[in-house]
């Protein structure tokens, strides 16, 4: 075929074989009929590399190597055309492959714990059957029958201000971490796990179905817990009733408050910073997965699935060791608690129930959370003192105007706290 133009001399042009013309050598009108696959390239390539003389030359032409010109023509002499096709490249055997039932076990495991990632379905194994395959092994035996899920990816905050040392615990029972689960309806009643988990050893302290959320509850829940394990250094919990009270010095809350009477630190979270206690977190998403996605809701299911998670699941973080073969009681034993603070050298004033106290003829509102325990107040100038609560400052009197300074709304917001208070 033939394409002419007025303003121009016709001018030959060759393509894989095919010949067209073109208008000068500046533009190209292929044909529309020339649109070939690789499959046909191929077969062209290897009936032309029968008859050329430069082969090299007409490889450059193809855009190939002379290696893979050579293997497409000894193939194409070899099986014909059906040679040009591509063979499949995955291995026919593989000496490594995993026997079926080998297959079948790692399966069932999986299915019997599907929060459960590969390492921890290996380990498992390891512990049932002796010898092992890989992780990656693992993993792509769970990938092919779809048994795994990719995890999200955690967006990251910046640090600010709160009541917190920083302490991340380096041995059992330095610090526990504490939250609820959060309502759900399970046979038709309301369910708030509260949980309780040592951070270093991850084991879980507590798994408590509880009637509510309120103080008296979870407090005798808590008496509960230090009596058969001891008491930690510190709590860290989020910012919520009833660890902790919004409009409190502190934060504090009338639970919270026991816990410093009993001389245990407060470790907080920021507000609306979950990730600050990502660890506890996590581990309410393998509740909500392997409890709550199951519709059970009783104290038999919580202390099943805690029995399992302390003594048979390993964790990565732990070297895949279980958490009840790291964790120990503490050395702290629980003695009740105190009838009131004692502040040496120092006045003291008793917390009304309204959370006031009695300075020089007038009224001094404090806490309420407070209520019932005894402050310490140390002088520093002729008109200002501090008011302490065990080892947390709470902040001064300004005797003057008899008005209350509170420490966590100056600029600095580090508290001054951890062990004993002034002399």
């Amino acid at each position: 075929m033939v394409v002419r133009d007025r303003r121009a001399r016709p001018v030959q042009v060759q393509d894989i074989g095919n010949t067209v013309w073109a208008e000068g050598a500046r533009k190209w009108r292929s044909m529309p009929w020339k649109k070939t696959g690789p499959m046909e390239q191929r077969i062209e390539f290897a009936l032309r590399a029968m008859r050329t003389l430069n082969f090299r030359a007409l490889c450059q032409d193809y855009g190939i190597s002379a290696k893979s010109g050579y293997k497409w023509k000894e193939r194409f002499l070899r099986d014909g055309v059906r040679g040009m096709e591509e063979e499949w490249r995955r291995p026919r055997s593989s000496p490594e492959q995993l026997p079926e039932e080998v297959v079948c076990k790692i399966v069932g495991l999986k299915l019997a714990h599907l929060s459960w990632g590969p390492g921890k379905i290996g380990e498992l194994y390891l512990r049932g059957h002796g010898e092992v395959a890989s992780e990656s092994t693992f993993k792509r035996v769970l990938e092919r029958v779809g048994l795994t899920q990719k995890r999200r990816q955690r967006r990251h905050w910046t640090e600010a201000g709160r009541l917190s040392s920083g302490k991340r615990a380096a041995a059992p029972n330095e610090v526990w971490t504490v939250d609820f689960k959060g309502w759900r309806k399970s046979w038709g009643k309301r369910c708030e796990p509260l949980t309780v988990r040592d951070e270093h050893s991850r084991y879980v302290l507590e798994l408590r179905v509880m009637e509510s959320a309120g103080t008296e509850k979870v407090r005798q829940s808590f008496e509960r817990l230090f009596e058969r394990a001891g008491l930690p250094v510190a709590i860290r919990s989020d910012n919520g009733a009833p660890f902790a009270s919004v409009h409190g010095v502190w934060g504090l809350s009338r639970l919270s408050a026991w816990w410093v009477a009993l001389g245990i630190d407060l470790e907080r979270g920021r507000p609306g910073h979950p990730q600050d206690n990502g660890a506890h977190e996590r581990m309410h998403g393998d509740i909500s997965r392997e409890i709550e996605a199951l519709g059970q809701s009783d104290q038999a299911a919580m202390d099943m699935w805690r029995q399992s998670f302390n003594y048979e699941r390993p964790h990565e973080a732990l070297l895949m060791h279980c958490p009840g073969e790291l964790y120990h009681v503490s050395e702290r034993k629980y003695q009740g608690t105190p009838e009131d603070l004692h502040y040496p050298q120092m006045c003291s004033r008793r917390v009304s129930a309204q959370g006031t106290i009695k300075l020089e003829g007038q009224t001094l509102f404090l806490s309420s959370a407070l209520a019932g325990w005894s402050v310490g107040l140390k002088p520093i100038t002729e008109e200002r003192m501090e008011v302490w609560f065990g080892p947390l400052l709470l902040g001064e009197v300004d005797l003057a105007t008899c008005g209350f300074i509170r420490a966590d709304l100056r600029l600095n917001k580090t508290p001054k706290s951890g062990g004993d208070p002034p002399k």
